[in-house]
């Protein structure tokens, strides 16, 4: 399994490894990341796996309340919807 995290919102400390401890949490492993501050907001995408099939529904819920409690917005989406765009 393969998916996209993103994750937006007002910048603040600790936002990369709040967001990183959760991935590991959910026992998805980080494959690439990428971060950046534009004009005091935080944005991040991170490509992450995992062995074994995972609900997406289960992961989308557990990110989305985690995000709250961060006060960013994190969305996950499974990579093959990306890839089928691609292949259109």
């Amino acid at each position: 399994m393969k998916a996209i995290i993103t994750v937006v919102g007002k910048d603040s400390k600790g936002i990369v490894a709040g967001v990183a401890g959760k991935i590991a949490d959910l026992d998805l492993n980080i494959d690439d990341i990428s971060q950046t501050v534009l004009d005091q907001y935080f944005t991040m995408m991170a490509v992450v796996s995992a062995e074994e099939k995972k609900d997406f529904t289960k992961l989308r819920a557990e990110l989305e309340a985690y995000g709250e409690a961060l006060n960013v917005k994190i969305n996950i989406q499974s990579a093959a919807i990306f890839d089928a765009m691609h292949n259109l």
